[in-house]
């Protein structure tokens, strides 16, 4: 368990400057200090405080965002072409990490470099935090010896895919938040509102319309087995999760949110800026091209469309040219496949793959505009459509109700 040890250390300039550290011993405190170009003059451990504990919640203490990461690259990047050391570079950014996680995770890479690891292999002893795009570009980078620039693109591919993420996620708020005030008030109406009906239904002779029959009968279903149908869907959502964790299932829902209507076209004009926007920037930073495909594949987040770069890929190990089973594949718009068949023949092709990232990221952005102003309406009728129906399957008996009464 780590100590916590009080130093004072005196700076470049002559200052001596005091603070405190984490580690195991003495030793390690010293190391980090040198590593932070400081001269230790004294380090002492500090006594224990009992009462304090550290509280995590899992799923967000241990979280890592991209923004995280983005920040760590600009600063990393900053570090390294002003000369500062990786060594120093890393303890200062474990230092300073507003994510006290991922301040954790960066000291503990700082120290596999120490021990001998290269960048990229200390960053790869933590994949889920850091990508194999990841990983695969700072490798390019060590071995161009252009890090710091390369640590720059990742930082703009990073954000590139925050505002992708949010654009997306302002679509979806609005269409998911009526939604969820729908099933409230339906499920309200057949708890409570329903069950009034129904009792003065009751003592009348004749038949029922079908509609009001069919609100009815679910609202007793509701009423009477409340607690199985709400385990019911706890288990049926659990199932379907567990389902679309499985290759079958992830390609099945895949493939059918590239089916539906609106929403699909949006889906695929994402997933096209996160394929071209990846893959270029991998053989901008020097990746090998199989090398490249294999992680975008892994990237682009659809098994529809890694299937179309997996059958590239292999086209491409038989000697074919990058876009010749692209046709194949219908997810891939005529227009990628022209602009990297040309960008293959011109030797461009990751400035044209670029060009296609950009040209998506415009499509997205006008489509969520679109959607934004279209949901709005749509939202408000099918609301009014939803409640509505409910009230008029309610009073219809209320218009045969003379009959109805013998």
């Amino acid at each position: 368990m780590a100590t916590t040890f009080a130093y004072k250390v005196r700076n470049s300039d002559g200052k001596v400057l005091t603070g405190t550290l984490d580690a195991d011993n003495t030793a390690l405190v010293a190391n980090k200090l040198r590593a932070m170009g400081y001269t230790p003059i004294a380090i002492d451990q500090k006594a224990a405080v009992s009462f304090k504990t550290e509280i995590t919640i899992p799923g967000l203490s241990n979280r890592v965002k991209l923004k995280d990461l983005s920040v760590f690259c600009r600063q990393f990047a900053t570090m390294i072409d002003a000369g500062l050391t990786l060594l120093r570079s890393l303890a200062i950014l474990a230092e300073q990490a507003d994510n006290k996680y991922f301040g954790k995770i960066i000291d503990e890479i700082r120290l596999d470099v120490e021990q001998g690891l290269s960048l990229s292999q200390a960053l790869a002893k933590h994949p889920k935090h850091f990508s194999n795009l990841f990983v695969a570009m700072v490798k390019a980078g060590e071995a161009s010896g252009s890090l710091d620039r390369t640590l720059l693109k990742l930082a703009d591919t990073l954000e590139s895919q925050v505002e992708l993420r949010g654009k997306i996620r302002s679509a979806m708020a609005y269409p998911v938040a009526v939604l969820c005030l729908v099933m409230l008030i339906m499920a309200a109406m057949l708890l409570f509102i329903v069950p009034i009906f129904s009792k003065m239904y009751k003592d009348l002779n004749g038949t029922l319309p079908l509609p009001t029959r069919i609100v009815i009968g679910v609202s007793h279903v509701l009423t009477t087995s409340l607690p199985f149908v709400i385990v019911g869907a706890v288990i049926s959502g659990y199932l379907l999760r567990r389902w679309l964790k499985t290759d079958t299932g992830r390609a099945a829902w895949d493939r059918t949110k590239l089916r539906i209507p609106v929403f699909g076209k949006l889906v695929q004009k994402t997933a096209m800026a996160r394929f071209a926007g990846t893959f270029s920037t991998l053989l901008r930073s020097g990746v090998p091209l199989l090398d490249a495909l294999d992680i975008t594949k892994e990237t682009v987040n659809n098994t529809v469309i890694a299937n179309g770069l997996e059958a590239v890929a292999e086209g491409a190990k038989q000697g074919e040219s990058l876009t010749q089973r692209l046709p194949d594949h219908p997810v891939f718009p005529s227009m990628v496949v022209q602009m990297m068949s040309v960008g293959e023949e011109t030797g461009a092709l990751d400035d044209l793959l670029a060009r296609i990232a950009i040209f998506f990221e415009q499509e997205v952005s006008a489509t969520v505009d679109a959607l934004t102003s279209l949901l709005e309406p749509i939202m408000i009728v099918v609301l009014g459509g939803a409640v509505g129906t409910m009230v008029i399957s309610l009073y219809m008996p209320m218009f045969n109700i003379i009959k109805l009464i013998k």
